[in-house]
């Protein structure tokens, strides 16, 4: 294999190894990598705790597997070798990432592309969610699903406490103040991470909003409740345009934001209610007109990926994904089960240079079930030559 010096993602069309995941774990393929030695990886935390005074946090992981941390996806024998291919290069780019509570969805494996690219990841994680979190880091539970492409670890520069049902401290009830869940955070509204974000880097290039939450999403659409229809709403569309409201001004131009979306926008899936189709496609609306203003005032812009099925921790919590799962292996014109490292792959290219002219668009990273108008694996097509492949349980 030719030595590759650009620390970027590569396009590249010559043989390559190739590097997968099943929910976000990657079984990486280590490419000329000095695995001696111990890394030394900082965690900063923007909450605060006891008597609500500031921390930070450092954290080391020591696997003895690795000897530094950097966040390039592949590098050849010299930087002076000319790459081949066309390179997605995001270095010098600062990203914040909205959602990621573990390393196990979308979120994760987009942060993990964005750092191979050479971006600098910022993240956002629920406040409920922020101490399980930084204690998996810490303990070193994420260090597997952390290795990148080179064999390096992601590395995450600062995480954030965030809410973004709550645009400011004046939308917190009472009850969410003094919940035991939100105890000793404080600066978690959209706006108070904005401005923390600017305060501690003064920009960033890249804003990704993976969050989504439907209290009643195990209900059809004839059942849902008002409140609980508009909580979906809330928290899975409005919260995309909070985010850009608040972090627009702070983008510098030439910057890209991403959404991650669900063909049940434009299609009927059953048991998908509580009123998440309908935010979804509030989300997809909402991605054109916010490309239009976004791009016309601070030249940035505005996409959203509609993927396929993962397993993941919060999909299954709506009880039918791995019925999902199988029925896209059986009828996608790409009969397999999707990687989260293919979404995370497509938002890299969404936020990079190779994708200047892409804005307002809904980017299907499915393995192509959007196209299909049938299920071929009814019963009603057995007579028909359709290629298919065995299912594996």
């Amino acid at each position: 294999m030719a030595a590759m010096a650009s620390p970027g993602l590569q396009i590249a069309t010559r043989p390559c190894v190739s590097f997968c995941c099943r929910d976000s774990k990657t079984r990486t393929a280590i490419i000329g990598a000095d695995l001696k030695g111990d890394p030394q990886t900082k965690f900063t935390s923007s909450s605060h705790i006891s008597h609500m005074q500031p921390f930070i946090r450092s954290i080391t992981c020591t696997p003895a597997r690795f000897n530094k941390v950097v966040t390039k996806a592949m590098s050849g024998a010299s930087e002076k070798v000319a790459a081949a291919g066309l390179p997605i290069d995001l270095r010098g780019k600062r990203a914040f990432i909205a959602g990621i509570a573990d390393d196990n969805g979308y979120g994760w494996a987009i942060a993990k592309s964005l750092a191979a690219a050479g971006a600098e990841i910022l993240v956002g994680t629920w406040v409920p969610a922020l101490n399980i979190f930084e204690t998996s880091l810490r303990r070193g539970k994420f260090d597997e699903s952390r290795i990148l492409p080179d064999g390096s670890l992601m590395e995450i520069t600062k995480v954030y406490a965030l809410d973004a049902v709550y645009d400011s401290p004046g939308d917190v009830p009472e009850d969410v103040k003094t919940n035991k869940r939100y105890a000793g955070a404080s600066n978690w509204t959209v706006q108070e991470v904005a401005e923390l974000v600017k305060h501690d880097f003064g920009s960033i290039d890249i804003l990704v909003h993976s969050l989504a939450n439907g209290p009643e999403v195990s209900k059809p659409l004839l059942e849902t409740s008002r409140n609980g229809y508009l909580a979906a709403i809330s928290a899975s569309s409005y919260s995309y345009v909070s985010l850009l409201k608040h972090f627009v001004p702070i983008m510098n131009p030439g910057g890209a934001s991403i959404s991650l979306t669900y063909i049940a926008a434009e299609r009927i899936i059953p048991g998908y209610g509580g009123g998440m189709s309908s935010a979804k496609a509030a989300l997809e609306s909402d991605t054109k007109v916010l490309a239009f203003e976004a791009g016309r005032r601070h030249k940035i812009r505005v996409n959203t990926i509609s993927a396929g099925p993962l397993r993941s921790r919060a999909a299954k919590a709506i009880g039918f994904i791995d019925m999902m799962i199988d029925y896209s292996s059986a009828n996608a014109p790409m009969q397999k089960e999707l990687l989260a490292d293919e979404v995370g792959n497509a938002a890299a290219f969404l936020a990079s240079p190779l994708a200047s002219a892409v804005t307002g668009t809904v980017l299907y990273v499915d393995n192509g079930l959007h196209a299909m108008g049938v299920g071929v694996d009814s019963p009603i097509f057995k007579d028909l030559d359709i290629p298919k492949e065995e299912l594996k349980s």
